[in-house]
């Protein structure tokens, strides 16, 4: 390698500016400020001062000593992060067993111990967590980006040492580095329409960002002089720009990282490049004020406290309650004196703390090994205790047959069926039996239950319709019939293209087209249609109500058979176990008020476009809801397992009632003779 030029000015007050830009567009954005919809790139500014930052220093070692100390590198990697990662992860389960409804916690232990080990980020995407639409997020979600500059840090200085040692020369490593982030760029647009959680939260689609700091460490280490003083602070505000204009502009709607990405991503590394030769006219002097030096310096405490400041109280008084806007941008407040605090009781003093810095790195290396096994070990042990307290009263509760309206009961009793720590469990049978489709699929299950000589009906739709398998089945095979079952997640039966995560949902078209085909070809006795009504709609500039009559009439049309359309569930807002497992005694206090469960967008559309149609609706809600409440146990029966799904258990109860209505429609005999 030829000799390097260090970068211009040593410690730069811009990027700590910088650096306070990002942190406070994602403590604002989670707080909920209306107006910055995009605030979410605030960590990809992060990841671009990280990359940065990361292989200046890599370069300066690498040019002064010829080689890369990993331990030693290492060891400083795990005095800066873990310290103050795994202060806020311990007070983080405490609260969380001090004021989280006791069946959240078997959620926090999980997140708990992958963040202990370094990987939140692939927990979250084989969660297929959605991060921009998250209506229960976890307590640990924000380590998402943390894990991922952990990974990176493992990775990159041995990409750097072996390019150092094959390519000899500063350019060609360069180049060789510009393909991996072209790459991992490329694989996270491609990605993002394909499984948008991989792309969100994995380190093959995100290194790229971390990269770019990279390259233009490269090029301010040995190629200074590239950048001119005549351009330097136009390209830095205009970089500026480019980290604003998103925080502003982009939403939840926004496909993303996909190409999008790059506009924050090539923003920040504007900023950092035009500001190492920017004069006194560019946007250093704005960034290097005192509050932004403060706040840039405080920014990694106050990323770490801000998340659970704002989810623990959230979580506490339930999420069908949203704390107001004033509320959240108090806690939001807080965060900034408990960052101070931190930083200056444990990120700063951990860093130098002489016990460490002046013995050999592997001392580091192991007190981050020993901090891990000590969080899992505290974790674990939390959780075995919490998962032994019973969860429920010691009194049972009397079955009886199902009426309308229901016989609700206000307690959880002890022969609850499913109990509340199985209730996420209670699913239909064509979800083990591989009936019920994931996202990805596309071609139809052949799923036949019964005699396929039988007259059929056949099951149309996403999980609203799969939820009625239970009565349907239970009804239909006792009867005479037999049931086929066409069901697909988040992917309703209605004619139209949609969206999921923000780009097209391709495989719910093609999936559909071919099952309205397969209807057409089998002449069913009977097609049974049911949705979920909250889409998004890949052309929504109209009317959502319009946009819903129009699509499920084109369904209407397009079955060549007799159908029938079942109503859509209440939705309680929020899963109803959670509730119940925080009031065990006093269950009505989880029961939700009809007129607000039954406050669908489409459930009045529904009633009107079934009768225009001459299609048959069947609504089953007067044995699910009362007068004027909906409750979650109805006799010793769990109802949902969800905000809005139907237990399994309750949904076959219900098969006696689907059976009446479906009769009393007069398109099919009551029994096959």
């Amino acid at each position: 390698m030829t000799s390097a030029t260090p970068p211009r000015g040593g410690f730069r007050n811009d990027i700590q500016g910088l650096r306070a830009i990002a942190v406070g567009a994602v403590v604002l954005y989670h707080a909920g400020v209306p107006f910055l919809t995009g605030g979410y790139v605030g960590v990809d500014v992060f990841f671009v001062i990280s990359g940065f930052l990361i292989t200046s220093h890599l370069l300066a070692t690498l040019n002064r000593d010829g080689r890369i100390s990993f331990a030693s590198f290492y060891a400083k990697r795990v005095r800066r992060i873990l310290p103050a990662s795994f202060v806020v992860l311990a007070l983080s389960v405490l609260a969380a067993l001090i004021w989280y409804p006791p069946l959240l916690l078997r959620e926090v232990w999980t997140g708990a111990v992958a963040t202990a080990l370094y990987v939140p980020n692939y927990l979250f995407a084989a969660q297929g967590t959605n991060y921009l639409a998250e209506t229960t997020p976890s307590l640990f979600q924000h380590y998402w980006s943390l894990g991922i500059e952990e990974q990176f840090y493992l990775i990159w200085p041995v990409l750097i040492a072996l390019g150092f040692a094959l390519f000899k020369r500063p350019r060609a490593l360069l180049i060789a580095l510009v393909a991996l982030v072209a790459l991992s760029f490329a694989a996270g647009v491609l990605l993002t329409y394909q499984s948008q959680p991989w792309a969100f939260f994995g380190l093959p689609t995100r290194a790229w960002e971390l990269g770019v700091g990279g390259i233009i460490a490269f090029v301010l280490v040995y190629r200074p002089s590239v950048v001119d003083r005549s351009w330097g602070a136009p390209l830095a505000w205009l970089g500026l720009a480019g980290i604003l204009a998103p925080v502003f502009l982009f939403t939840s709607a926004t496909p993303f990282p996909s190409f999008w990405a790059a506009i924050p991503v090539l923003g920040t590394a504007a900023v950092i490049l035009g500001g190492s030769a920017s004069g006194g006219w560019g946007p250093a002097r704005a960034l290097s004020v005192r509050p932004m030096l403060f706040v840039g310096t405080i920014s990694y405490s106050l990323y770490l406290v801000h998340w659970p400041l704002l989810v623990v109280p959230q979580t506490a008084v339930g999420y069908e309650s949203p704390l107001p806007l004033w509320q959240t941008l108090a806690l939001g407040a807080v965060a900034f004196p408990l960052a101070w605090l931190m930083y200056r009781f444990v990120e700063d003093p951990a860093r130098k703390a002489r016990w460490l810095t002046s013995a050999r790195p592997r001392r580091s290396l192991l007190a981050a090994a020993a901090a891990s096994a000590t969080a899992i070990a505290l974790v674990g042990g939390s959780f075995v205790y919490s998962n032994s307290q019973p969860l429920y009263v010691d009194r049972a509760a009397t079955a009886g047959a199902l009426t309308a309206p229901p016989t609700a009961t206000d307690f959880v009793p002890s022969n609850l069926q499913p109990s509340l720590r199985s209730v996420s469990g209670d699913q239909p049978d064509i979800y083990a039996d591989g009936c019920h489709l994931d996202f990805e699929a596309t071609a139809p299950a052949s799923c036949i239950y019964g005699e396929s000589s039988d007259p059929r009906i056949v099951l149309f739709g996403d999980s609203h319709a799969a939820q009625w398998f239970p009565a349907v089945s239970t009804w239909a095979l006792a009867n005479g019939y037999s049931v086929e079952s066409h069901t697909k997640s988040s992917c309703p039966s209605i004619s139209a293209p949609l969206t999921r995560n923000a780009v097209p949902y391709a495989a719910c078209d093609e999936w559909r087209t071919q099952v309205l085909d397969h209807i057409s070809a089998i002449d069913p006795a009977l097609v049974l249609i049911a949705n979920y009504g909250q889409v998004t709609f890949l052309d929504d500039g109209g009317s959502y109500q319009t946009a819903w009559a129009s699509a499920l009439g084109a369904t209407f049309d397009a079955v060549d058979a007799p159908v029938a359309l079942i109503a859509d569930t209440p939705d309680m807002g929020s899963t109803p176990a959670i509730c119940l497992s925080n009031h065990l005694s006093d269950a009505d206090a989880c029961d939700v008020e009809r007129s607000r469960a039954l406050e669908t967008p489409v459930r009045g559309v529904e009633v009107d476009i079934a009768a225009a149609s001459g299609v048959p609706l069947l609504d089953l809600t007067p044995y699910i809801c009362g007068e004027s409440m909906c409750p979650t146990i109805i006799g010793d029966t769990l109802v949902y397992r969800d905000a809005h799904h139907l237990t399994a258990t309750f949904s076959s109860e219900l098969s006696g009632a689907f059976g009446e209505a479906l009769t009393a429609s007069g398109l099919i005999p009551a029994k096959v003779s």
